[in-house]
């Protein structure tokens, strides 16, 4: 039950939309098309098994190790500062 000026539910409608935006950049970054067989960043050569499990992979495994690390870092919300987080 949320108090004040937020309505009923305005939680769970904050979570939900959290949900849906992480959901929809996962999304985005999926690659199509036919696999590269040397990676883009250092020209390592991309294993086959690695090009058959994902479609439109551009990347060796460590390369897309540190990418995948370097997102990470960047989540893109911050809930603990905003108005919305204080609905209780």
């Amino acid at each position: 039950m949320a108090t004040g000026w937020a309505k009923d539910g305005a939680v769970q409608d904050q979570i939900d939309a959290t949900v849906k935006d992480a959901i929809n950049r996962a999304q985005s970054r999926l690659r199509e098309g036919p696999s590269l067989t040397h990676c883009a960043e250092c020209g390592a050569e991309i294993p086959q098994a690695r090009r058959d499990a994902i479609h439109g992979v551009r990347l060796c495994l460590s390369c897309q190790d540190v990418q995948d690390r370097d997102a990470a870092r960047f989540t893109g919300y911050n809930r603990r500062g905003s108005k919305d987080s204080q609905l209780r």
